[in-house]
């Protein structure tokens, strides 16, 4: 991973304007489309399959006038008056039949009605109108609430009071304010403070404001299509600004230490890109994962939300390792702290280790270091103090009450908080949370008297203040009760309540004929808490569990994952703690400008646990992967801890308070949901980075020491190695470096060790010349598949086409055919003509044809090289391999192997009758097939005794590789060949692995001069 995010570093740094303009383009596609489709943002907050949501959908069908959402018009009378003054209740009575003629409105029953239940307050101050609509909240239009306040307000002329809530009017729709781009100011300033430089500062906001155009553009045009709701696009905004800072900032950070150690600004940025960006590739996809777990949970609303986060994450992560270093590309050396400079002297300060420089001076420890080496003299001290803070804040979490938003969230002042406060105060809590309960009446035959008997056995259950008549209807299938609580309807009584009307249904059912379900907005709002509360648990394990099988994969130990998970879960605690402390007990709620107390928003727990986990394997990755660098390098497993502190402290501090500052950000004026969940952000990531992962950690490695790093052995070979840290890309750029010495050779090897040889080998082939390999048969077959980039050296260096191996084999391989002689399987049956040309067919993709001629210019060259051959005959297209002598069926079998274009081809002869000649015909004549565009590597047995200093194969000049006695005692004559599987089932032909037509090579000065075969 780490070679290819190296690869495409260097790639961006070279064509800068290229994925500039690329991303650029994708902006304008995704913003500009995202606003031209103008999708609408809504709330709806339902769970398909309970037992609420089952029973909207059956209104639907059977009840389509009880169905939809409802709002509730609040008139207060003027003081001194009564709302059953004769005046007074002929204006409400003609406002509410005004009402009742507006579009998408199903029926309105005013306080008067027969059927109104308790719609006038006792002190005859206030009365209500249910206004019932044809449809869900989603589907009411702007202008029929706009119409309906406008008919409402006309009360207001007569000194009444009137507000509105309900359903219909319970507005969760967020947006930005001043105080999110405080935020980003505050990002800025850290920023400017951890770079010294405002260009270097500027560059991780100008990337993460890039992103979250992309994610809110691509959110809004999902919105066209699909009911997403508004706090999806907060959650993007907020999720992506924090990490496409800090992601940037992590790259850019190892880009500017390395430009002040000297190194090119290029290679720095290719490097960072690769190590840096590695480990935020790794941090972005935990993200991601964890997002997309929320699918799981099977909530739409819930599931919209977590993709449109996982979109914003994906995005930060794509222009970090792309953009980012494509503007390095444009900034060139100007990102480097100037020499002397107090970012300049940090980043050498870092990278000694607060050890002695080479003018015999110390750089002074920086506070990093003077803090970790304080916590490891008395780790005890420390984890016992972490770990006791940490549980008293998670206290209050064990009362933690989930439940969806009220109209008691919403900000004093708003019509919808006067009226939800209003009718609390003059009715009773329980006005505010009607549960509707749906019975089923058609096995019913004295329907009047059962309905009348139903709702008196609904109010004798605990917790009912009322209930209204039942209401049947046209088809006298259905009828509804308006059941009203005594308590609110977030309140833990009101669950109960419902629960126990629940359980009811079936004695109702017995005793009655008439079944029953429970339904309404309280009661939706329910199971939907009760299904978020019952995920939670599954879903926290499967983060921890995914922490742990992940960071084992990292950090190849089994302490680190499960002390990471174990820190994780103390900060999900205090994160809990403070939100409850807070938005459920009251604490600080006016410093932090917090409407009303009550219970958390039902999702908050689950979206808290699915992003703090990814942000928290974000920062153990950056602590620990350096703890892991050096513990590889020294084994001292105290100055690994010390080091490793030092080399992310600054950088995970600076990710840290921005992470801060742009999540609390969102408090102080944020509304509903977005507020509690951007207050439990910013505690989680407080906590997690300062007190976890920069004291808890270091002091539990430090009393761990080796035993850290443990892992079995059977568990090493089970987990995929992950480099994060680039220990892979370290060993590809030194080969690189080596392979660009060795360019005028086609292949080099130097010390090269394969398992399988008892000895390492050094050669050289130059450009023009043909390789002679001689030597056991296994050895032989050894190196020709090193060579062709089928098995990985060892030890050693070798290059092959100025490609280092084993980190570019995948380039290699498909430039180097293998042709084993002594493998050949032949169907006597197939003519020469359809052999190659179905090889030719299986090396093109299916869209492209083998061009014409191909196949003929191919034998031409092979019936030239038998032509060379005493008593050999020339091959034409219809000859059958049956019809072919020994010679020309190897020879057809070299043919095969060129015809892809490769620009190396090894051919070894086993241990057949071609392993030993005698003259260099047979050796002439595959060089010939080969052609002088190509390098043949030969495989021998023997050298003929007239290859010697100053002889030419095919007119070429030889290079010799001897293996004569490097086999190692144990290897085998079974040794693979490395060979594929013949071409087609119809022709069982020589198995020759594939290479994709090349670049055409050119024959330089160099191969005038013989290759030198070194044994060591």
């Amino acid at each position: 991973m780490a070679t290819l995010l190296y690869r495409i570093g260097r790639f961006a740094y070279r064509r800068a304007w290229y994925v500039i303009i690329g991303w650029v383009l994708a902006l304008a596609a995704l913003l500009g489309g995202g606003l031209a489709l103008g999708g609408q943002f809504q709330e709806s907050f339902t769970i398909p399959g309970t037992e609420s949501q089952q029973t909207i959908d059956k209104l639907e069908n059977l009840f389509p006038a009880a169905a939809g959402a409802g709002a509730t018009v609040v008139v207060v009378a003027p003081d001194g008056s009564s709302v059953n003054d004769d005046d007074v209740t002929q204006e409400i009575t003609d406002v509410s039949d005004e009402i009742a003629d507006l579009g998408q409105v199903a029926s309105v029953i005013s306080p008067y009605s027969e059927y109104a239940t308790n719609q006038i307050s006792e002190d005859g101050t206030t009365a209500l109108i249910k206004v019932q609509f044809d449809g869900p909240a989603t589907d009411i239009t702007e202008a029929t609430l706009d119409a309906l306040q406008e008919t409402g307000n006309t009360l207001t002329e007569e000194g009444m009071q009137v507000s509105y809530g309900g359903e219909a009017f319970q507005s969760q729709e967020f947006g930005l304010t001043i105080t999110e781009a405080i935020g980003v100011l505050f990002a800025g300033v850290v920023l400017f403070i951890t770079f010294g430089s405002l260009l270097a500062a500027g560059l991780p906001l100008l990337t993460a404001l890039i992103g979250v155009g992309l994610s809110t553009g691509g959110i809004m045009a999902v919105a066209f299509f699909t009911p997403v709701s508004s706090t999806a696009p907060m959650l993007a905004v907020m999720i992506g600004l924090a990490v496409g800072i800090d992601y940037a900032l992590f790259i850019l950070s190892r880009h500017r230490s390395q430009l002040a150690q000297g190194l090119d600004p290029e290679e720095s940025a290719a490097q960072s890109v690769a190590t840096a960006g590695a480990a935020v590739l790794f941090a972005g996809i935990t993200v991601i994962i964890a997002l997309l777990g929320l699918l799981v949970v099977g909530i739409p609303f819930l599931s919209v939300m977590g993709v449109g986060a996982a979109f914003a994450v994906l995005v930060a992560v794509l222009i970090a390792v792309t953009l980012l270093p494509a503007i390095m590309g444009l900034a060139k050396g100007r990102l480097r702290a100037k020499p002397g400079s107090r970012a300049a002297r940090r980043a050498l300060a870092a990278a000694s280790h607060g050890e002695t420089d080479a003018e015999g001076g110390t750089h002074k420890p920086s506070l990093g270091g003077r803090w970790v080496a304080l916590v490891m003299k008395a780790p005890v001290v420390f984890l016992i103090a972490v770990i006791g803070l940490l549980g008293v804040a998670s206290i209050p979490a064990f009362s933690l009450d989930l439940n969806l938003p009220t109209a008691a969230s919403q900000p004093e002042g708003s019509t919808t908080r006067t009226a939800y406060d209003t009718v609390a105060e003059k009715f009773g809590p329980g006005y505010n949370g009607t549960v509707v309960v749906v019975a089923d009446i058609t096995q019913t035959t004295d329907i009047l008297n059962v309905l009348d008997e139903v709702r008196t056995e609904l109010e004798t259950v605990p917790g009912v203040a009322t209930v209204g008549p039942g209401l049947p209807d046209e088809t006298l299938d259905t009828a509804i009760f308006q059941v009203i609580p005594t308590t609110a309807p977030d309140s833990p009584e009101t669950k109960a309540l419902v629960e126990r009307l629940r359980e009811m249904s079936a004695e109702i059912d017995d005793e009655y004929g008439t079944p029953y379900t429970v339904s309404g907005q309280t009661a939706v709002a329910i199971d939907v808490s009760n299904q978020l509360t019952a995920a939670l648990l599954p879903f926290g394990i499967l983060v921890v569990g995914l922490s742990i099988v992940l960071l084992a994969m990292v950090f190849r130990s089994l302490a680190v994952p499960i002390k990471a998970a174990l820190g994780f879960v103390l900060t999900i605690g205090a994160s809990f703690g403070v939100t409850v402390a807070v938005f459920q007990w009251g604490w600080a709620a006016d410093l932090l400008n917090v409407h009303a107390t009550g219970p958390i928003i039902s999702f908050l727990p689950i979206l808290l646990m699915a992003i703090l986990f990814g942000l928290a394997m974000d920062y153990e990755v950056f602590l620990v992967s350096g703890m892991r660098e050096e513990y590889v390098k020294t084994k001292d497993a105290g100055r690994a801890v010390r080091i490793g502190f030092q080399h992310g402290a600054r950088v995970v501090t600076a990710a840290a308070l921005i992470m801060f500052f742009v999540f609390f950000a969102f408090v102080p004026e944020g509304e509903g949901p977005i507020k509690a969940i951007a207050l439990a952000l910013a505690v989680g990531v407080a906590v997690d980075a300062f007190l976890v992962r920069m004291t808890l950690v270091p002091a539990v490695m430090a009393l761990l020491g080796r035993r850290a790093w443990y892992l079995p052995r059977w568990l090493d070979r089970v987990l995929p190695n992950v480099d994060v840290e680039g220990e892979s890309l370290r060993g590809h750029i030194e080969e690189r470096e080596w392979a660009a010495v060795q360019a005028g050779h086609v292949v080099a090897a130097e010390e090269l060790e394969l398992d399988g040889l008892a000895a390492s080998v050094g050669f050289t082939v130059p450009r023009g010349s043909v390789a002679v390999m001689t030597g056991e048969t296994v050895s032989r077959r050894l190196l020709g598949a090193a060579i062709a980039g089928r098995i990985a050296p060892a030890a050693g260096h070798l290059q092959v086409l100025d490609r280092a191996l084993p980190s570019e084999s995948a380039s290699v391989v498909t430039r180097v055919s293998l042709v084993d002689l002594e493998s050949r399987r032949l169907d006597e049956y197939t003519a020469v003509g359809d052999a190659l040309a179905e090889r030719l067919r299986l090396d093109r993709p299916w869209f492209k044809r083998v061009p014409r001629g191909t196949v003929e210019a191919l034998v031409d060259r092979l019936d030239r090289a038998l032509d060379g051959l005493e008593g050999e005959e020339r091959v034409d297209l219809h000859t059958t391999l049956g019809e072919l002598s020994p010679t020309a069926s190897a020879l057809l079998a070299v043919t095969l192997g060129v015809a892809d274009g490769a620009r190396v081809v090894v051919v070894d002869t086993g241990d057949g009758e071609f392993s030993r000649p005698g003259t260099l015909g047979f050796a002439d004549a595959v060089a010939g097939v080969v052609g002088s565009d190509a390098t043949l590597v030969l495989g021998l047995a023997t050298a003929p005794a007239s290859l010697g200093d100053g002889s030419s194969v095919g007119g070429r000049p030889v290079a010799r590789i001897d293996l004569a006695g490097v086999a190692h005692p144990s290897a085998v004559s079974s040794v693979p060949s490395s060979s594929s599987s013949p071409p087609s089932s119809s022709a069982s032909l020589p198995p020759l692995s594939p290479a994709s037509p090349p670049s055409t090579g050119a024959t330089d000065s160099d191969s005038r001069h013989d290759a030198k075969g070194v044994l060591r």
